[in-house]
């Protein structure tokens, strides 16, 4: 059964909202993930360990669906443990063939932590894998299914062979630990993962359908704004090549797509930073570019076009939305304790839109929350009270 573009998108955010719960300062990083899913490109993400990179990438797959492969790699990893081992009965005929079952070639999304410890034969590999999404090796040819490759490092590599190939994943984002002010939600958040709630799950039709509306989208009327931008970065320094800058239409596409939108405006140019390569040059990007990001805004990655842009519209976005679930999440008036830490958020969300927004500038989406929050505190307050 085909499924139209609009249901497609809509169950593809649902998925990354429910991928991205309990999830804490990772949320741009599951958009992230579906974004080059969409755009058919793949994800650098660089932090420090222990640090949920895999498990934020575990949430996102899961979340779209597919067949999806993980694994270390170590200085000593055989390029049998990711590409699959040869199969003995062919060789016997002469053959080098490989067994792929489960492995690398046949997965739809995968995660390699560790990224740049491969041996050049898994990186000459790979490099024919995620370019062309083709494997060879010996006799073998095969077309991968591969929608998205997510890469992990603790750094960016020095050495330029491995620049070169860390070139290859477009977008890129720079991931610390939780900051103090939200241990809390960290410790709450990482106590809900053990739960034992089955997520929504997109299907690849989905996904795929949102990806067929990004490639057919009409750039022309955001593609001078897109160079402009490109003009402001080189002359502050930032310097993308002609290939990232060229691939970086698919990100502005899929974005676009992922909100429902067949022809992608100025609020889509956010994903530029993200192809920006470094972490410094991508803080630089952001104030270089303030003017045209304050326009961002995406209904289905609220997190990473905030954490691209800093845009005012992005953040009433991500506000309204973490707002409008925990008022969908109000517990039951008997249970004192949860009540109360309820409150407490909701107070929270009040203040973030008193301290970011004046009154007269308050977005129509946080003029409703703001209605909506203040009701509900001044009822409880009057239960309280009697």
């Amino acid at each position: 059964m085909s499924v139209s573009f609009e249901v497609a998108a809509a169950e593809v955010r649902d998925a990354l909202t429910d991928a991205s719960r309990g999830l804490v300062e990772r949320e741009a990083m599951v958009e992230l993930v579906a974004l080059s899913a969409v755009a058919g490109e793949h994800l650098l993400v660089v932090g420090p360990p222990g640090t949920a990179k895999s498990e934020a990438v575990r949430r996102t797959a899961r979340g779209l669906g597919g067949t999806y492969f993980e694994y270390l790699l170590g200085r000593f990893t055989e390029p049998s443990e990711i590409f699959g081992p040869v199969d003995l009965r062919k060789l016997r005929e002469g053959l080098v063939e490989t067994e792929t079952a489960g492995m690398l070639p046949e997965a739809e999304v995968a995660f390699l932590d560790e990224v740049f410890l491969g041996s050049t034969a898994i990186l000459n590999t790979l490099l024919g894998l995620l370019n062309e999404r083709t494997f060879r090796r010996g006799h073998t040819r095969m077309q991968c299914p591969l929608r998205v490759c997510v890469g992990a490092s603790n750094t960016l590599p020095e050495d330029d062979a491995l620049a070169a190939f860390a070139d290859r994943f477009l977008a890129r984002i720079f991931v610390e630990p939780v900051p103090d002010p939200r241990l809390e939600e960290l410790l709450e958040g990482g106590a809900s993962l053990w739960a034992d709630a089955a997520p929504r799950v997109a299907s690849l039709q989905s996904l795929d359908v949102v990806a067929q509306a990004a490639r057919r989208a009409d750039l022309g009327p955001v593609r001078p704004h897109l160079a402009q931008a490109l003009r402001t970065l080189r002359a502050a320094g930032i310097a993308l090549s002609d290939r990232r800058a060229v691939k970086v239409q698919r990100l502005v596409a899929a974005a676009a797509a992922l909100a429902g939108r067949t022809t992608p405006g100025v609020a889509d140019l956010w994903p530029l930073v993200y192809a920006v390569p470094t972490k410094e040059a991508q803080a630089l990007a952001r104030d270089v570019l303030r003017d045209v990001l304050s326009a961002s805004e995406n209904l289905a990655l609220p997190a990473a076009a905030l954490e691209a842009s800093a845009g005012p519209l992005a953040r009433a976005q991500r506000i309204a939305q973490a707002g409008h679930v925990l008022l969908e999440s109000r517990p039951v008036d008997g249970d004192v304790d949860a009540v109360a830490a309820w409150r407490l958020k909701l107070e929270g969300v009040a203040r973030e839109m008193d301290a970011g927004f004046a009154p007269e500038a308050l977005p129509e989406t946080l003029r409703t929350l703001r209605g909506a929050v203040a009701a509900v505190l001044e009822e409880e307050a009057s239960t309280r009270a009697a």
